[in-house]
């Protein structure tokens, strides 16, 4: 299982949200880049970003950080916020990014994630599925599609699609555990590589989507209160 220690950016600063409210949130450092590069240095293999003003506001917003963290680590790097063009992506691949989420366009236009894959493969593509009591959220969280999650994931799978953030609105930032039964649901139904998001709140939540078969994990709140460690978590689960 891939662990993918998270950053969150909001004006430049690394903060998390609870529920994805942006008026609920903990500034938890000034500098990113700092961030990164102690997780690291303590053996995370893979680190996933989100530019929350890019997902709010619908363009990339945070690029300049972004840029800083891909220069000052040797690990992959994976992107999502904001991403609705294929000029976005351009962008994104050109400040080192490895890795685009994109979540919103996936439900608005289902053809740019078809012509975004033959462009840059599907090893640099995937979707960010966000669900609130099943359906899917776009926008930032702020709007909730009448998509179901698991059939969203099934027509990106018909596109080319081989890998999912799979995120439960309800439990990100919560620190009360993933939903493990929905996740298990989109692995099991789809087939795809999925990288389970939200509620990780210690390693036998870990253990937890472990055991459901997912292709990753992704953690946020935990390492920053000190739940998780991460040097351990990779031993016991990448290594």
């Amino acid at each position: 299982m891939q662990l993918y220690p998270a950053i969150d950016i909001r004006n430049g600063q690394c903060v998390r949200l609870r529920q994805g409210l942006f008026h609920d949130q903990l500034i938890y450092s000034n500098s990113p880049v700092k961030v990164a590069k102690q997780w690291e240095n303590q053996g995370a293999t893979f680190i996933h970003l989100v530019d929350l003003d890019g997902a709010l506001h619908g363009h990339g917003v945070n690029e300049d950080v972004i840029k800083e963290i891909t220069s000052a680590v040797s690990i992959p790097v994976q992107v999502g916020g904001g991403i609705r063009t294929i000029k976005d992506i351009e962008n994104k691949i050109h400040l080192g990014v490895n890795r685009v989420i994109i979540g919103t366009k996936a439900v608005e236009n289902p053809a740019f994630i078809k012509e975004a894959i033959n462009m840059f493969g599907a090893d640099r593509i995937v979707i960010g599925i966000d669900a609130k009591n099943g359906m899917v959220a776009i926008e930032g969280w702020e709007k909730v599609s009448n998509y179901n999650a698991v059939t969203l994931a099934l027509n990106m799978k018909d596109l080319g699609v081989k890998t999912i953030v799979y995120t439960d609105i309800a439990k990100d930032g919560m620190l009360q555990g993933p939903n493990v039964e929905c996740t298990k649901e989109m692995v099991d139904v789809t087939g795809l590589d999925i990288i389970a998001s939200g509620g990780v709140s210690s390693l036998k939540d870990l253990e937890s989507v472990n055991q459901v078969h997912v292709h990753g994990a992704i953690i946020g709140k935990a390492l920053y209160e000190n739940r998780i460690d991460l040097d351990e978590a990779i031993r016991l689960f990448e290594k």
